[in-house]
């Protein structure tokens, strides 16, 4: 039996990441911070034969970490499956960059990818298998204005992605990180909310420019990050470690 953590799971990607999982019998543990948005995707998995166990976690608290651990193993055994998809998004000029935003932005986004991994990498360890994704995004490989701690965060997730594989790779355990553009997700619908308080866009003329920033003209979807995260987990994927996998329309090509 695989037993898989999603962080983030309340929501967005990694409440379809968790639904795709189950799909595939695979026990999947949700945490977030809210525990309607968890307990909500962990009722709708059961009703549809899956086991889920919502777990409300602060994933830039240590002990919160090492509880939810506690808790996934003495409930279901060993997670043999990360998905690091808890995340914020945060804009501002550098100059005059608001201090606590910085260290908000990079304790979510960066901080809790090492504390849960660090948690969670000796129960694959001693498995001598494992799978760690993490959600990243293109700002892991490209920069943009406004976007200083956010895109330093990601940045830092790719990197630590890189070394963890090169790291666990003797324990047959693979690192990957996908790296979305943006996707229709409530995050991004707080992007657009803010676009539209700072400048005289529509909603619908901010969501339209949100699109056309990919080649296809639109937003990805949860659903195509799921895919990959999917595709990732099967055995003949056991060759890919140490990436960071663009779901972008073509956006960033390497």
């Amino acid at each position: 039996m695989q037993v898989a953590w999603i962080t983030g799971a309340g929501k967005g990607i990694g409440e379809v990441i968790a639904r795709e999982f189950a799909k595939k019998n695979i026990v999947v543990a949700l945490s977030a911070r809210t525990q309607t948005d968890i307990d909500r995707v962990a009722q709708q998995i059961r009703a549809a034969g899956g086991q889920a166990l919502p777990i409300v976690c602060d994933v830039t608290d240590p002990q919160a970490i090492e509880n939810a651990v506690l808790r996934i193993q003495a409930d279901y055994g060993p997670i043999t499956i990360l998905v690091n998809n808890a995340g914020i998004s945060g804009s501002h000029k550098f100059l005059g960059h608001d201090d606590a935003l910085w260290h908000r932005i990079l304790d979510t986004n960066l901080n809790s990818v090492y504390y849960v991994t660090k948690a969670v990498a000796p129960m694959m360890v001693a498995a001598n298998w494992g799978r760690i994704i993490n959600i990243a995004s293109i700002s892991s490989k490209v920069g943009a204005k406004y976007l200083a701690a956010y895109t330093a965060s990601k940045h830092g997730v790719l990197g630590l992605t890189r070394a963890l594989a090169m790291e666990f790779v003797s324990n047959n355990i693979t690192v990957n990180a996908i790296c979305p553009a943006y996707v229709d997700t409530p995050m991004t619908d707080n992007t657009i909310v803010n676009m539209t308080s700072r400048t005289k866009m529509s909603e619908t003329d901010a969501r339209g420019y949100l699109g056309k920033l990919s080649p296809q003209n639109r937003l990805i979807t949860s659903q195509e990050v799921a895919h990959v995260a999917l595709m990732l987990l099967d055995d003949n994927a056991r060759g890919i470690t140490g990436q960071a996998i663009n779901v972008d329309g073509g956006m960033v090509m390497f």
